[in-house]
This record gives structure tokens, sequence and C-alpha cells, in this order.
């Protein structure tokens, strides 16, 4: 997972046409998506040094699992290894809407400039 990362970001970056140093990068990481933040954090830190990214922070921002269940209209957060269903009528999990994404949301460059992805 943090090799694709850096490979996603090297591949941005050496597209770019100055290629300033990278101060940040700010990723999304949904609770559903089995992704354990501390570890990706440490496995970063240990494979960026002597890179483009190196003393880079990795920014991750967590987003719940939120499901929604069709038979009572409402919006539940299972809890994740426990209880998927509804708490209410017990349905199965079937619309989530929230807690899958993995995706970088932006890079930002030691001169304070922020840039899209």
């Amino acid at each position: 997972m943090t090799k694709a990362l850096i490979l996603t970001v090297r591949d941005w970056w050496e597209s770019q046409p100055e290629q300033p140093p990278v101060a940040k990068v700010f990723l999304t990481v949904g609770a559903f998506t089995c992704v354990e933040p501390a570890g990706l954090q440490f496995a970063f830190e240990v494979q960026t040094q002597g890179t483009f990214l190196d003393g880079a922070e990795l920014v991750i921002e967590e987003t719940p699992l939120i499901a929604f269940c069709h038979a009572c209209q409402a919006e539940y957060r299972p809890e994740i290894g426990r209880q998927y269903g509804c708490p209410t009528c017990q349905a199965p999990m079937d619309d989530i809407r929230s807690g899958r994404e993995l995706k970088i949301e932006r890079v930002e460059y030691a001169t304070t400039v922020a840039s899209q992805l």
C-alpha cells in the first residue's frame, strides 16, 4: 500500500515542471478499507528516507463507516467486526455511504503552495 502511494506521488511529482520539495501528502483513509493509519504512517516514514519525499509529512484523515438502511430510511454506523446490519431492523448492510475511501487528497510543497493531485 505504501509503495503504491509513493509511486503515485512520484509519478505526479515528476510531471511537475519545477519539482519543488514536498512538505506534506494528505491522504483520506476510510475505516472500512482495512488500512491501519499508524502502520501506514510508520511505513511511509521508513520507505521515504533518502527519496524525494524524505522529511515529508503524511497527514491522514480517517472517515468513519456509515451505511444507509433502505427499510428504515436512516443512516447508521456499523460496528466493524461486530454488527454490520441495521441496528433497528437488522437488515443487511447493502448501501455504504462512507468508509471505503482511500485517496490522495493533495500534496503541499515546502514553499507552502498547495497543489491538487
